[in-house]
């Protein structure tokens, strides 16, 4: 049988053609990171094959276009697609004591996942338009006030439409839908956008009481593919939403100031709402980071049909 030499482990250990790298190492107990959990959508598992290169299979699609994509030496393979024919030697990228923790961290089933899991969600972000003309002239403790009742009624609308707060920055915040039924989850985003707007009419009266003066919000939404993970260092790991699907939101979001609307969606969430919602105007936008143009609809309410 073809063998594989970890040189890193000092083990020797017979494979099965079948099987591949990452296969061998986790049957051996060798610690190795495989953060995509092993489906040839990250660059973590790769080793660096030091003799038998040619014993090695040729790279499938999915291992050739990461190859492509990092610019890996012939000598790179990743572990998760890669089976042999005969004896090689290899060395895993895991060189220092923080990957290895890491790796044992994926290992442990009390641990939060760290792996990270693709999924298809809405993912919307809300900010507040003019708050730092609104807060400047406020007591520090006014504006932390004022935050949290805001921060409050936002809440409770995407709680209420089956989402949940992701992440605060400063005065946004981004929310997910679908976390649990990715069906109908854009809806869910789409009709929790029109409550916050409605929510932020209510508490508008009270500001202008209370501080004669007031503030409007944004709201974006896209739904797309993101990774789902537990991020952060030891004890403050949480999970969130990251990937393209998440920067996109935010830069629809951020459309409307540009367009003088209210809440924007993405063309792939009005594929999911169609017939469901009323709309407004369309538009055509550049966005930062974004190449071409992408087509935007501002929504007016929920249809009535």
């Amino acid at each position: 049988m073809p063998s594989i030499t970890f040189i890193l482990d000092d083990q020797k250990v017979e494979v099965d053609r079948a099987e591949t790298i990452l296969q061998v190492s986790l049957r051996s107990g060798i610690p190795h990171a495989h953060a995509c959990g092993g489906c040839g959508r990250c660059s973590t598992c790769r080793v660096s094959v030091l003799e038998g290169i040619d014993h090695c299979v040729p790279r499938n699609k999915r291992e050739q276009g990461l190859a492509d994509q990092l610019h890996f030496a012939p000598e790179i393979r990743l572990a998760c697609q890669t089976t042999i024919t005969d004896d090689v030697k290899l060395r895993r990228l895991v060189l220092d004591d923080e990957d290895l923790q890491l790796t044992d961290q994926r290992a442990d089933p009390k641990a939060p996942s760290s792996v990270g899991e693709e999924r298809r969600l809405a993912v919307l972000f809300a900010d507040i338009r003019g708050f730092t003309a609104f807060a400047e002239t406020l007591p520090p403790y006014d504006v932390v006030h004022v935050l949290n009742r805001y921060f409050h009624e936002m809440g409770q609308v995407i709680n209420r439409n089956s989402g949940q707060i992701d992440n605060y920055m400063g005065d946004g915040l981004m929310a997910v839908f679908g976390m649990e039924d990715q069906r109908g989850a854009a809806l869910q985003a789409v009709r929790a956008g029109l409550e916050m707007q409605a929510a932020m009419g209510r508490l508008e009266p009270y500001l202008r009481t209370i501080y004669a003066k007031s503030f409007h919000i944004g709201v974006g939404i896209h739904f797309g593919e993101v990774v789902v993970g537990a991020i952060g260092a030891q004890s403050l790991k949480r999970v969130t939403a990251v990937g393209d699907a998440v920067n996109f939101a935010s830069r629809i979001e951020a459309a409307n100031k540009q367009a003088g609307t209210g809440l924007l969606i993405s063309e792939e969430t009005y594929h999911e709402v169609k017939g469901q919602v009323r709309l407004g105007n369309t538009i055509r936008v550049t966005l930062p980071g974004k190449t071409g143009e992408y087509e935007l609809y501002a929504v007016a309410g929920l249809s009535d049909s």
